[in-house]
């Protein structure tokens, strides 16, 4: 006859272990939500900068060959919608307006008839905000849920006309 021996040690200890896979995974995916968020943030707001960064290079680089009998009455409204029109098609939030947009002839202002040296396209006061899918992890002291940091590029040319 043949005997059977049953291993309860083996069983009381697999008995103990149940469930335990599923609470490290809930303590480890709260840290990779944190991490996949932080990517997240900060690929936007790269992507914001890039987006504007290209739109003041389009906006100088129009502003660089454009007769000097228009730079100012023409082409400085005109530099400014092109470079709003661009960044805005990148889907930014919030938009950006001509009042972000500024463009300097150098050394001196731009005039209709003066060719400039230099031409420089700049964009000032545009804000983004940074935190928003991880609001949790930020001070509130002061109430609030995100950072909020100032994108400024700005592109100069040499004037080629």
């Amino acid at each position: 006859m043949k005997t059977i021996r049953l291993n309860t040690g083996r069983r009381l200890k697999l008995a103990r272990q149940r469930g335990v896979a599923a609470v490290e995974f809930a303590f480890v995916i709260i840290f990779l939500l944190i991490i996949v968020a932080g990517i997240i943030e900060f690929g936007r707001a790269f992507w914001y900068y890039n987006a504007l960064d290209k739109a003041t290079r389009d906006g100088a680089r129009y502003m660089s060959t454009l007769s000097k009998d228009q730079i100012a009455s023409a082409g400085v409204p005109a530099a400014q919608d092109l470079v709003v029109a661009e960044a805005n098609a990148a889907a930014l939030l919030p938009a950006i307006t001509t009042a972000n947009v500024t463009v300097t002839c150098l050394p001196s202002a731009c005039t209709d008839g003066t060719a400039p040296t230099d031409v420089t396209v700049a964009i000032s006061g545009y804000n983004i905000t940074i935190g928003g899918l991880i609001p949790f992890f930020l001070p509130e002291g002061n109430g609030t849920s995100s950072y909020t940091r100032a994108l400024s590029p700005y592109t100069t040319m040499r004037y080629m006309e």
